[in-house]
C-alpha cells in the first residue's frame, strides 16, 4: 500500500471486482424473490381503492331493477297516441303523478296518463314517456302533439347490467368508477388482495426532521418524505420507522420485526435509504449480516443510484437504495415499483420503456448507463432540466419521465431519438 493511503474498505474491494447488474437484471431477480398476492381479505368498497379484486362479481339482479323514466314529463301506453298531430293531439286523462323513490299502484289504463319524474318506474299499462317541454295541459287532460311507440324515452329493466352477468373480472384494480358500479348494485364489501406490507427508514446521523432547527454539517431528510409521499400516491400505506441507526447491530435491531415471521409488525417489502456505498460508515452492509439475510445483489449498472443493495430474509425484501435524494427517487421508481406491481397484482404499476425526440441537448458524455430526469410533452419531445446532480431535487419538479442514456454514450443533440421511461397507461 502507498505510503499515507488509507486501506480500501471490504465494500470498496468488491465494488473494483465484481460487475453490477443491469437495470433490467436487477428488476428480474428482485421479482423472483417476491411472491404474488395469494391473501384475500374483505372490506368496505371505498376502503378498497386501488386494490385488486381477488374473485369476479357478478351482478345479484338486473341494473336498473325496474324499467324507469330518464326525464321529467308523462309516461302512457304508446298506443294511445296512434295518429295524434299538432293539429289533433291524442287526449289523455292525467290519473296520477310519480316521484323517483315510488312505486304507482295501479295500472294505467287505455286513454290515461301518468305524470313521472326522472327515475321513476315505469307503471303497468304504459311503455313510453313524453318530456314535460313537448305537452300541452288542460286541466287534468293531457295533449299529445304526435305518435309514439313503444319504448320511447324508456330506460328498460337491465338495460346496464343483466342478472348473473360478470360485471368485473378478478384481477381488476378498483378505481372511482368500478365503486360506482359496485354500489349501484348493492355491494357494500368486496373481496380483494391483502394490500402489501411496506416499512421504511433512512439511515445518516446527518439528517434532521423537518421543524427541528437547522444545525451546521446536517440537512433535512427529504428521502423519507419522497418515499412515504410517493408510495401514498400510488395507493400504499407504508409504515414509516424513521431514522435508522448508524451502528450495523443496533440497525439490525431497528429492522429485525421486519423480517420476523412471528411478528405483528413484519412486512414483505423494507426500503431503506442511505448506508449502501464504500464508506465505513455505510451500514446496511454490516445490517444484513447481523440480520442474517441472504444477499441478492449488490450495484447497479445505472447513474444515479449504483450502490443498490438487495437482500432477503424469510420471505421479505429489503431494498436499500442511495442516500443521494435524486438517486433515490431513480432506483425507487425503476426498481421499487416493479416489486411493488407484483406484490400487489398491479401490473400497471411498473413503468414501461418507449422513445422519445429530444427538445434540449445533452452536452455530456455518458460512459456508464445514465438516467436523466426529464419532462414529455403531448408532443412527444422531452425537455431537460438544468442541473442533473444527483442531489439534487428542485430540478426535477415537473418531471414525469427517465431519459435512458446507454453506456459508452457521447453528447446528445437536440432532436435525438432517446428511450425513456415512464408511467403506463391505465
Amino acid at each position: 500500500m502507498e505510503e499515507g493511503r488509507k486501506p480500501l474498505t471490504r465494500q470498496a474491494e468488491r465494488a473494483l471486482q465484481e460487475t453490477p447488474l443491469e437495470v433490467e437484471d436487477a428488476i428480474k431477480k428482485l421479482c423472483a424473490v417476491v411472491p404474488s398476492p395469494m391473501q384475500a381479505e374483505r372490506i368496505p368498497i371505498l376502503s378498497a381503492l386501488t386494490r385488486v379484486l381477488a374473485v369476479d362479481i357478478t351482478a345479484p339482479f338486473d341494473q336498473p331493477p325496474f324499467a324507469r323514466s330518464p326525464l321529467d314529463g308523462y309516461t302512457f301506453n304508446a298506443a294511445g297516441s296512434i295518429g295524434a298531430t299538432p293539429e289533433q293531439p291524442a287526449r289523455l286523462r292525467i290519473v296520477g303523478k310519480e316521484y323517483a323513490g315510488e312505486a304507482w299502484k295501479g295500472t294505467l289504463g287505455a286513454g290515461e296518463a301518468l305524470a313521472i319524474a326522472t327515475g321513476a318506474p315505469i307503471p303497468a299499462g304504459a311503455d313510453c314517456v313524453i318530456r314535460m317541454e313537448d305537452v300541452t295541459v288542460e286541466g287534468e287532460t293531457l295533449l299529445v302533439p304526435r305518435a309514439f311507440h313503444a319504448g320511447e324515452n324508456v330506460c328498460p329493466q337491465g338495460e346496464d347490467v343483466r342478472a348473473g352477468e360478470r360485471i368485473l373480472a378478478a384481477g381488476t384494480e378498483l378505481g372511482a368508477m368500478e365503486a360506482a358500479v359496485l354500489a349501484s348494485l348493492g355491494f357494500a364489501d368486496v373481496t380483494v388482495y391483502r394490500a402489501p406490507r411496506i416499512a421504511i427508514a433512512a439511515t445518516g446521523d446527518e439528517l434532521l426532521t423537518p421543524g427541528e432547527p437547522l444545525q451546521p454539517g446536517r440537512i433535512y431528510d427529504s428521502n423519507l418524505y419522497y418515499l412515504a409521499a410517493r408510495l401514498k400516491e400510488l395507493g400504499f400505506e407504508p409504515r414509516v420507522l424513521g431514522r435508522l441507526s448508524d451502528e450495523p447491530s443496533e440497525a439490525a435491531a431497528q429492522l429485525a420485526p421486519c423480517f420476523d415471521v412471528a411478528s405483528e409488525t413484519r412486512a414483505d417489502l423494507v426500503i431503506t435509504t442511505g448506508g449502501v456505498s464504500v464508506g465505513p460508515r455505510d451500514v446496511m452492509h454490516g445490517a444484513r449480516q447481523v440480520l442474517d439475510a441472504e444477499e441478492i445483489f449488490w450495484r447497479v449498472a445505472m447513474k444515479p443510484g449504483a450502490p443498490v443493495l438487495a437482500y432477503e430474509k424469510n420471505g421479505t425484501l429489503g431494498l436499500a437504495l442511495s442516500g443521494n435524494p435524486f438517486a433515490a427517487c431513480a432506483t425507487f421508481e425503476l426498481l421499487a415499483r416493479p416489486v411493488l406491481a407484483k406484490l400487489a397484482a398491479r401490473p400497471a404499476l411498473a413503468l414501461e420503456q418507449g422513445t422519445a425526440k429530444l427538445a434540449d441537448a445533452f452536452p455530456k458524455a455518458s460512459p456508464g448507463r445514465r438516467f436523466l430526469r426529464a419532462r414529455l410533452e403531448n408532443d412527444g419531445r422531452v425537455h431537460l432540466p438544468a442541473m442533473h446532480a444527483s442531489g439534487v431535487l428542485s430540478s426535477a419538479l415537473g418531471c414525469n419521465v427517465f431519459v435512458d442514456i446507454p453506456a459508452g454514450s457521447g453528447p446528445l443533440t437536440v432532436g435525438a431519438v432517446v428511450r425513456i421511461w415512464k408511467e403506463r397507461n391505465r
